[in-house]
C-alpha cells in the first residue's frame, strides 16, 4: 500500500518508452499525428505488458516493419534485449484498410456532418478498431500478454505504421 501522499507502487509489466520506426516513407496527416501523440501518451500513462517468461519489466518497444512482418524489438529499462516478436502482416491488412476507410470518413463527419451521422461512423470505427484489437492480442499471445486497453492502443500504432508506409 502507498504511503499518505506518494504515489502507488507501479507494476514492473508495463511500457515505459515506445517509438515508431522513422524510417518509414509517408507523412502522416494532421490526424493520423493527433491520433499517434495520443496513442502514446495514454499507452505510457495506463498499460498492462508483459513479455512471457521474462521477469525484467518495465519495457521499452520499438515498433516497426520489416519484411512484412510487424516488429516488437523489446527491451528492459536497462536496455537488455527481452525479446523480439515479429507478427505477418497479412491477418492485419483487411482490418487497417477498413479502418483507414472509416477514419477518412470520421474525420470528415465530425468537421461538417450532422451528430448522428458522427456517432453511426463512430460507433463503426470503434467496432473495427475493438476488432484489431482482439486480433493484436491473439497474435501476441504466448510471447507477449497485454490488457485490452493496451492492445487497442498498439493497434492504433499498428495503423499509424501503415499509414506510414
Amino acid at each position: 500500500m502507498a504511503k499518505s501522499g506518494q504515489p502507488p507502487e507501479r507494476s514492473p509489466h508495463r511500457l515505459v518508452a515506445i517509438d515508431l520506426d522513422e524510417s518509414l516513407r509517408g507523412i502522416p496527416s494532421a490526424d493520423v499525428e493527433h491520433e499517434r501523440r495520443v496513442a502514446i501518451y495514454d499507452l505510457l500513462e495506463d498499460n498492462a505488458f508483459e513479455v512471457v517468461g521474462h521477469q525484467r519489466g518495465p519495457y521499452r518497444l520499438k515498433l516497426s516493419i520489416a519484411d512484412k512482418r510487424l516488429v516488437f524489438d523489446i527491451e528492459d529499462c536497462d536496455e537488455r534485449q527481452c525479446a523480439i516478436v515479429g507478427l505477418v502482416l497479412a491477418p492485419f491488412r483487411r482490418l487497417v484498410k477498413d479502418y483507414f476507410l472509416i477514419c477518412e470518413s470520421y474525420f470528415q463527419a465530425i468537421r461538417s456532418a450532422p451528430r448522428s451521422q458522427i456517432e453511426t461512423i463512430d460507433m463503426a470505427r470503434r467496432g473495427l478498431h475493438n476488432e484489431g484489437s482482439e486480433l493484436l492480442r491473439e497474435r501476441l499471445a504466448g510471447k507477449v500478454e497485454v490488457d485490452f486497453d493496451t492492445a487497442r492502443r498498439l493497434f492504433t500504432l499498428v495503423c499509424v505504421l501503415y499509414w506510414r508506409g
